[in-house]
């Protein structure tokens, strides 16, 4: 019990982390480009995840935990860096971190359909107010408003996409991951997987010139530690903590992230933009709640 607690402790330290990533990869990405300054990002997290949480022998892992898990893992990673590496505009790059941002509720929903998770009615509402949130922040200043919603999305169809794709990749990662990993924590080598895939783009795209200046080096810094440590203590715990709780304290992340975007990044936000982001996080609490208002005896299939 007490080691389960304590995993689930480290495993809250990562959301800590991770509400900051969203401002951190977009100042990285400003000063050294979405793609180089990524694959910059990631090759600095995996030495700092190599002189933390370790290598472990390959032949240790579960062989479909090597596969899947590096294939959902290195996915996403591709897929959150770009799309807020490509937003046209910092403002653009915090509402692009909100849509990825709907993982949780996906991670409930993918639990229920997937591992049999008990749920009630709430999920319902739960999940349709978690999107209509989304909706709204992507109105603009008035809220929900289709006509506004479809011109942002048609102004950068990649990085909303890419950050949609994301959220429902890593709801994948985080309900295979529980099943197939036998313990073992592969974040290391995800992450060296991630910089190689980004230092290839790189390379083959032409990904330009990187001028490393003191401001850059700092925010460098900044976002591998959150990156490499924040993901590193999530799979402590996801592995071995209760999932359930730190699912339910990841639904905060959207606020916590926002709130630390504005600042890093001097983005001022509308009150429509924390309307939409308390209804996505207000929408993921209720999809937690119906999962935990039917609990059969014994341990839940996604604790």
């Amino acid at each position: 019990m007490k080691n389960t607690n304590k995993a689930t402790m480290i495993g809250l330290v990562a959301i800590l982390l991770w509400s900051s990533i969203v401002g951190l990869i977009r100042s990285v990405s400003e000063l050294l480009g979405p793609t180089g300054g990524a694959a910059m990002m990631y090759s600095v997290a995996s030495v700092f995840l190599l002189l933390s949480v370790g290598w472990v022998r390959l032949s240790e892992f579960p062989r479909r935990y090597l596969v899947w898990g590096s294939i959902l893992f290195v996915t996403y990673e591709l897929c959150l860096s770009l799309s807020i590496g490509y937003a046209n505009t910092a403002q653009q790059a915090i509402e692009v971190g909100m849509v990825n941002y709907l993982w949780p509720t996906f991670t409930i929903v993918a639990a229920i359909l997937f591992n049999g998770q008990k749920t009630n009615l709430l999920i319902v509402p739960g999940f349709l107010l978690s999107v209509a949130g989304i909706c709204w922040v992507l109105g603009g200043e008035q809220g929900f408003d289709l006509a506004d919603m479809l011109h942002n999305v048609r102004d950068n169809p990649l990085s909303y996409g890419l950050a949609f794709a994301g959220a429902l990749i890593w709801a994948a990662y985080c309900t295979v991951t529980a099943r197939i990993a036998a313990g073992k924590n592969g974040v290391t080598l995800f992450f060296i997987l991630v910089s190689i895939s980004l230092w290839g783009k790189y390379l083959l795209g032409g990904g330009g010139h990187m001028a490393f200046t003191g401001e850059a080096i700092v925010y460098l810094l900044l976002a591998a530690a959150a990156m490499g440590f924040g993901y590193g203590a999530w799979n402590v715990g996801i592995l071995h903590g209760n999932v359930t709780v730190l699912a339910g304290a990841s639904y905060f992340i959207p606020v916590l992230s926002a709130a630390l975007s504005t600042l890093l990044l001097r983005a001022p936000l509308s009150i429509a933009f924390w309307q939409g982001s308390a209804m996505v996080c207000g929408g993921a609490i209720l999809c937690w709640v119906a999962t935990r208002a039917r609990r059969t005896s014994g341990k839940p299939v996604i604790d």
